[in-house]
């Protein structure tokens, strides 16, 4: 958008406009937290993504397990921090994720343990003793308390009969290792298959929802799934951590993520008794005097540059005159003291009349032994220093018998 003022509307106009520009700028618009990235391959030297533990990019992809260890974790995250609610506004963000993973039994009669997405607080540590069943993101200090701040999504291959139900599944946890959601799942038939799994949290229903395809490896007797209710506000703190963790335990499995890509927005509109609304009032008249000060400063200046050029080129005319005049023999310059004294300091009792460009004097120039009449220009008259000028210059030309010849002028102490 571009604002633009012709030459010939009015300073309070533009000034109007400005304002209002200002005003409107301060407090209607919005604030607006989102974050997007799509990751089709994970680099090394890539700055996005934060490793630890195994977890490590290999040929575009990221391998979270070493398998020919025992009870590893690995965990990779994005790098910068997701607002997901507005404290002052209450406001909750939508997201949607989709990401591309593969879980690798590698032929094995017994593996585990899994594989899983999740949101944590800000700067969230791998706990100690977090292998196994708790999947790098739990431990048994904290299984199951509202001081782990954590939504998970779990692909859970080894049933852990002290919190998972009798079989391998997919679940929805909320600070626990026990999911408060949950379908059966079969890791084994799906070996070595990429999996597609889609995320997504609406901020005005709370529901999470989450679905995952093997795409012509679906099973059309598997659920592929799941929904869950949760006020994001009562778990998660307003900015989290999001990332993957996968572990191992006394079984081993390979874990693979080979795409990722998020969206969230957050947009919080400013409420009339918030601190920013108060805060932008309050910078609205400061600034609002400042750009009319701008707009004043401006003008005067112009006007000023202006009337310097004209006053500099009558200035030039002037001299121009003067000096045409005084190398020839034609009307001479008196100076302002000579035509006072000529006329009684332009007294009253000499007024002779008045004309449009000011008033004529009877006088008595002693230098010149003789009587005159003196055209002084008054200060408010409306003639310029250009008329003057041409004025002089005409009638220092004309000679008639009954016009009175033009002997000199004066241009002293601002008067002509």
């Amino acid at each position: 958008m571009a604002t633009s003022f012709s030459r010939s509307s009015s300073p309070i106009l533009q000034i109007s406009c400005i304002f209002f520009f200002v005003n409107s700028f301060l407090i209607v618009l919005p604030l607006s937290e989102s974050v997007y990235f799509n990751i089709t391959q994970f680099e090394a030297d890539a700055t996005n993504i934060l490793y630890s533990g195994d977890a490590v990019p290999s040929l575009g992809d990221i391998e979270f397990n070493r398998v020919n260890y025992l009870n590893r974790v690995g965990q990779a995250v994005y790098a910068d921090t997701i607002l997901i609610w507005d404290r002052k506004s209450g406001k909750v963000s939508d997201f949607t994720t989709r990401f591309t993973f593969i879980i690798d039994t590698q032929a094995q009669y017994s593996y585990g343990h899994g594989f899983a997405f999740f949101l944590a607080p800000v700067g969230f540590q791998t706990p100690r003793n977090s292998a196994g069943g708790f999947l790098g993101l739990f431990n048994t200090t904290y299984t199951d308390s509202p001081r782990n701040q954590m939504i998970v999504i779990e692909f859970d291959s080894f049933i852990n009969e002290e919190w998972d139900p009798s079989y391998e599944h997919v679940g929805i946890n909320k600070n626990s290792t026990s999911s408060a959601n949950y379908t059966s799942w079969n890791a084994s038939l799906h070996s070595g298959d990429p999996a597609d799994c889609w995320v997504s949290y609406n901020a005005t229903t709370q529901i999470l929802n989450m679905s995952w395809s093997y795409g012509a490896r679906n099973d059309s007797r598997e659920n592929t799934s799941l929904s869950y209710q949760v006020d994001l506000r009562e778990v998660l703190p307003e900015q989290a951590t999001v990332g993957f963790s996968a572990s191992t335990g006394s079984n081993v499995e390979r874990h693979i993520l080979q795409y990722w890509e998020f969206n969230s927005s957050l947009n919080i509109k400013i409420e009339d008794d918030s601190i920013e609304r108060k805060l932008a009032e309050g910078l609205t008249v400061p600034i609002g005097v400042l750009v009319l000060g701008g707009i004043v400063a401006c003008n005067i200046v112009r006007r000023r540059q202006r009337k310097a050029t004209q006053n500099s080129l009558e200035t030039v005319t002037l001299t121009s005159m003067m000096n045409h005049f005084e190398r020839g023999a034609g009307p001479k310059r008196f100076s302002y003291r000579d035509l006072a004294s000529a006329t009684n300091n332009f007294s009253d009792d000499k007024k002779l009349g008045v004309g449009g460009f000011g008033c004529v004097y009877k006088g008595y120039l002693s230098s010149e032994a003789k009587e005159v009449a003196v055209n002084k220009n008054s200060q408010g008259s409306k003639q310029g220093k250009n008329e003057y000028i041409t004025e002089v210059k005409i009638i220092s030309r004309l000679r008639h018998r009954n016009l009175v010849q033009l002997i000199g002028w004066c241009h002293d102490q601002t008067q002509f």
